[in-house]
């Protein structure tokens, strides 16, 4: 073994406390790295397979009735491979023990052979058989929440009749990933679930005999989307078509790709910032160690070393801890992204689950990794390789001692000498002490960053179910219907107050920009449901003209005063050019509202509603729901409560699990960056240490002395830790994860500033407790001996 080699070896052995502390924070970078970006691969991998496997569809539109002729017309369209057309409808059920009402979306499937397209996954049982018309397969997780197993019924109310469905299969579809009953932001498994039945018994059950009132397409690779979309427009608009829609803006896969593309994008962020405290920390330790070693440097080279061999050592010795922890970091991120990734298949219940970290992470972690080692350690091993022989042999110039702060402002009196010590010491050496504490406070602002997802989602619960949403119990109905069936409504158990709402289908065009969505028309003054802006204030709906969300504006690319051409999708079709009259700001969705008399003349109908939003007495909801139940006209019912339980539950299985590792890393962090400073602190000042004993200090002040400068640069980090905590929080929220889906809200509470100052000020006082041992066996012989 040459030389150097062994001397890394030493090195490496007698710095082993420090190179685990590095290899720890590089192994936390690493493994966040390879943890997001693995389980990104996997589910975009997974997803893939799952809709090739069971045809999931390129291209889908809702018709009111159309001929079942008109398929052969559809599948002769250019680009067009596969045509399947469906009866889909929405559903009331009466589960036994679930009081309120659930909403069931009944979709129809061959009973003589599997469907073309929107295949299903059969989990237990078995697919409808012919000449069973009441035989149903169920989805998975409506199953599980129910305790539902083949061979048990449930009660529908189809077409205004009740019917007892036999249960003979469980099931689950690319369709449904993410199943959210109508009017619903998130899904909602206990009160929705998807019904398969035959088709021949769904065509009687709704008088669909020879026709259809759903169709799904699969497309040839390169195909244009838009162009069939256009053509299948044309065919469906005399049958009451309600605007054709790609893929990509499937509401199941909508949901799904939004929630991958955020992890791309914490991939890219949380990562960085560990590496960045990497690259601070190497170089920080191997700077110092450079400078202990100044005579063995000047030796080296004396005994003919080249610059480039000592340059290279340190390299080496760099390149060493990192290394450490790359392979930390890519064992822990493939063990957490595996977690992850099972933990998201559950949520999406994906058939199957592809794992397979691809060799570009990897590769892309070592990358990144001896990025920060070149970083790192490219000042400090310049400094070694331009230090002359004679100068690095000679002892380096002893620091210059003058009056500092203290003694300016004549408060050096009132400490004691141990206290005064201290404060020299770090006033002595500003870019070091600010080094040390700047690294703190990147730990302090990971774990506010962190946290502040939480106090996010509480706020975003806040404001979206006690401020804007109201109402108790929301009602959707099948089809649009005068406003004498808000008078049904007002006049059920229990309804206090009710208010109706009208709901459309459009494609909105500004230029060459176009978006589909729904427009909402609300009555002036309404306050179940209450167009509320996130900074509390109430935004009132003008008399016409569009009021829509800032993020479908910035879509759009308007503002207010653009005209925006709107294009309804039902009804008559009309078409006009409406001015937008105001933006505001929502953390859910893209909304877009008009007066609900403006939208029925835009609509040329008479007053009529979508369905209304219905304040209850709670010691009425069981009546009311009872009476829900047997309504023919009622589509959904959906309840705030149930809706804030859902909202918790879907995001809380994946961000708890995120926050709790990146809790657990900023504790790693700060232990990394306290102990690191200490021991290498400990290793420069061993001499002076040990000459304050002789010189009669006790252990305990001598360990003060050391230990106090760690305590009070931890103090010192704390709030510009917050403030930068805060600032990469606003980076995350306004900047990163800004989604059609949501918007995560900046707020901060004065908790998690809390715990993120307990959570560093922990991992400190271990970091230092470790620290004060290794001062209590320090041999004062061994130190004091003159360095050869």
């Amino acid at each position: 073994m040459r030389v150097l080699d062994r001397k890394l070896l030493r090195d490496l052995w007698r710095i082993r406390g420090v190179a685990v502390a590095i290899a720890l924070v590089v192994g936390a970078g690493v493994a966040t790295f390879v943890m997001a970006l693995g389980t990104r691969a996997s589910l975009e991998q997974t997803r893939d397979a799952y809709y090739e496997r069971y045809r999931f569809a390129d291209v889908f539109a809702g018709v009111k009735r159309a001929p079942e002729q008109l398929a052969r017309r559809i599948a002769r369209l250019p680009g067009v491979i596969a045509v399947e057309t469906r009866i889909v409808e929405n559903v009331t059920l009466d589960i036994a023990g679930l009081d309120e009402p659930a909403v069931g979306r009944l979709v129809s499937i061959p009973e003589t052979d599997r469907p073309l397209l929107n295949d299903l996954k059969v989990q237990r049982g078995r697919r409808v058989a012919p000449g069973r018309p009441d035989e149903a397969v169920i989805s998975e997780a409506f199953a599980e929440v129910h305790g539902f197993t083949p061979g048990d019924r449930l009660t529908a109310i189809i077409n205004g009749h009740k019917r007892r469905l036999e249960i003979v299969g469980i099931a689950l579809s690319p369709e449904y990933v993410y199943s959210i009953a109508p009017g619903a932001v998130l899904p909602d498994d206990t009160r929705f679930g998807i019904l398969w039945m035959g088709r021949e018994a769904l065509a009687a059950a709704f008088d669909l005999d020879g026709a259809f009132n759903d169709v799904s397409l699969a497309l040839l690779p390169g195909a244009s989307a838009d162009e069939v979309i256009d053509r299948l427009d044309d065919l469906l608009e005399r049958y009451g078509g309600v605007g054709a829609y790609q893929r990509e803006d499937q509401l199941s896969n909508w949901f799904l790709n939004g929630e991958i593309e955020q992890l791309g994008t914490m991939a890219s962020i949380m990562p960085t910032i560990f590496l960045a405290v990497s690259a601070f920390l190497l170089n920080m330790v191997v700077s110092r160690l450079v400078a202990t070693e100044r005579e063995q440097i000047g030796l080296l080279k004396a005994f003919g070393y080249s610059n480039a061999a000592v340059g290279w050592h340190y390299f080496k010795l760099t390149l060493a801890m990192v290394s450490l922890g790359l392979l930390v970091g890519a064992l822990g991120g493939a063990w957490l992204g595996r977690e992850l990734t099972e933990s998201y298949a559950q949520i999406y219940r994906f058939p199957f689950l592809f794992y397979r970290l691809d060799p570009s992470v990897y590769g892309g972690a070592a990358l990144v990794g001896a990025l920060a080692a070149v970083i790192g350690a490219s000042s400090a091993v310049h400094r070694a390789v331009t230090l002359p022989p004679a100068q690095a042999m000679a002892p380096p110039a002893p620091p210059t001692y003058r009056r500092g702060v203290l003694e300016r402002l004549r408060l050096a009196a009132f400490l004691d000498q141990p206290t005064l010590m201290i404060f020299r010491h770090l006033g002595r050496w500003p870019v070091r002490t600010a080094l040390t504490a700047t690294g703190i406070a990147f730990a302090v602002a990971l774990l506010v960053t962190s946290l502040h997802w939480l106090d996010a989602i509480d706020h975003m619960l806040d404001v979206e179910f006690n401020q804007v949403r109201r109402q108790d119990v929301s009602v959707a109905l099948v089809d649009a219907r005068s406003r004498r069936a808000l008078d049904e409504l007002t006049h059920l158990p229990g309804v206090l107050a009710a208010e109706p709402y009208r709901v459309v289908a459009v494609r909105l065009r500004a230029g060459h920009r176009e978006r589909r969505e729904a427009i909402t028309g609300v009555e002036p003054g309404a306050d179940l449901n209450v167009v509320l802006d996130v900074d509390g204030a109430v935004v009132g709906v003008p008399p016409d003209g569009l009021m829509m969300s800032t993020k479908l504006a910035d879509l759009l690319g308007v503002g207010p005063g653009d005209v925006v051409t709107v294009e309804a999708m039902e009804g008559r079709r009309p078409v006009r050019d409406i001015p937008v009259v105001g933006v505001f700001e929502t953390y859910l969705g893209t909304p877009v509202y008009m007066d609900l008399g403006a939208l029925n003349r835009l609509m040329y109908e008479g007053p009529s509603i979508s369905g209304a939003h219905l304040l209850v007495d709670a010691r009425s909801e069981a009546a009311l729901y009872r009476e829900l139940k047997d309504i023919p006209s009622v589509a959904a019912v959906s309840l705030r409560t149930a809706s804030i339980e859902s909202f918790r539950e879907t995001l809380a299985e994946t961000i708890n699990f995120i926050i709790f590792f990146y809790i657990l890393f900023g504790a790693v962090l700060t232990f990394g960056v306290v102990y690191n400073s200490a021991r290498i602190s400990l290793s420069e000042r061993g001499r002076e240490l040990a000459s304050m004993r002789v010189l009669g200090f006790s252990r305990s002040e001598v360990s003060y002395i050391m230990l106090g400068e760690l305590a009070v640069l931890t103090f010192v980090a704390l709030a510009p830790g917050c403030l930068l905590g805060y600032g990469l929080a606003w980076f995350i929220t306004e900047v990163a994860l800004e989604t059609e889906l949501y918007r995560v809200p900046l707020v901060v509470a004065r908790a998690t500033y809390g715990i993120a100052v307990a959570t560093v000020t922990v991992a400190a006082i271990v970091s230092t407790a470790l620290v004060r041992r290794r001062i209590d066996r320090l041999d004062l012989v061994a130190v004091l001996k003159t360095r050869e």
